[in-house]
């Protein structure tokens, strides 16, 4: 009998300090990838989709995708701690959808916009100032080398200083000069380049309460099979999460 008091007696304080240890979990943070287009689709958004959900499995963090601008209601958001335009294209939301991102923001939200995110939203100037470009125009799809300029952060941290690949290569315009540039693209390198020397292809900025941040890359379907470009869109999802 004294035995099993004693069993008895260790065991409740170890069930509730799991049990409390349960309750206090920290959750995974939601993100909201967000695709649709309503000008050129790309091919590759559906890999894109499929690319980044493994990535928040592999990553501790949760997946929702939509191509539904109604889901843009400022109760809506309040779930996610980050919201990915993946390849948008064209007037995406309309006014109250519009007003609940900019809410959204303000209150500390998390933005990433990949590839042809410059390429929507022209006539919204709050949009255009947080993906930081609009889409100018783009030459054919071919190498060329993308100049790390700062390896000081955790979406660049792993890639050479020169980095060769092939992608559709955008010129911009409205280019936001508070960004901060992490990645250039060596105009010398390829054909059709139209911002000169300063030509920023990825970057970051802490914007209207919340953080931004935008990469070029990601038109063809091969670019999500890349290791260093995964671990590049990761490191600027982690970035917008605050993880």
């Amino acid at each position: 009998m004294n035995t099993i008091r004693i069993i008895t007696k260790n065991i409740i304080p170890l069930l509730l300090l799991i049990c409390i240890s349960f309750a206090f979990k920290k959750k995974d943070p939601t993100v909201l990838v967000f695709s649709k287009t309503s000008g050129f689709r790309h091919g590759s958004i559906e890999t894109g989709i499929k690319a980044i959900k493994q990535l928040g499995l592999d990553n501790h963090f949760i997946v929702d995708a939509t191509e539904d601008s109604l889901a843009f209601t400022t109760e809506n958001l309040a779930k996610y701690k980050t919201v990915i335009f993946l390849c948008t294209t064209g007037n995406v939301l309309g006014e109250e959808q519009q007003k609940a991102l900019e809410n959204y923001i303000q209150k500390g939200g998390g933005f990433v916009g990949v590839h042809a995110a410059t390429d929507c939203e022209y006539d919204w100037a709050w949009y255009v100032k947080m993906v930081g470009a609009s889409f100018l125009s783009h030459p054919s799809q071919q190498m060329a080398k993308l100049m790390v300029v700062d390896k000081n952060f955790i979406a660049t941290k792993h890639l050479p200083d020169v980095w060769e690949r092939k992608d559709e290569w955008y010129n911009f315009k409205n280019m936001n000069p508070d960004v901060h540039v992490l990645i250039k693209i060596d105009e010398t390198s390829y054909q059709g380049g139209k911002n000169g020397d300063n030509h920023p292809m990825a970057w970051y900025h802490s914007y209207d309460g919340g953080r931004a941040f935008y990469t070029e890359l990601g038109h063809t379907v091969e670019t999500y099979s890349e290791p260093a470009f995964l671990q590049h869109l990761l490191g600027g999802i982690q970035y917008a999460l605050k993880k």
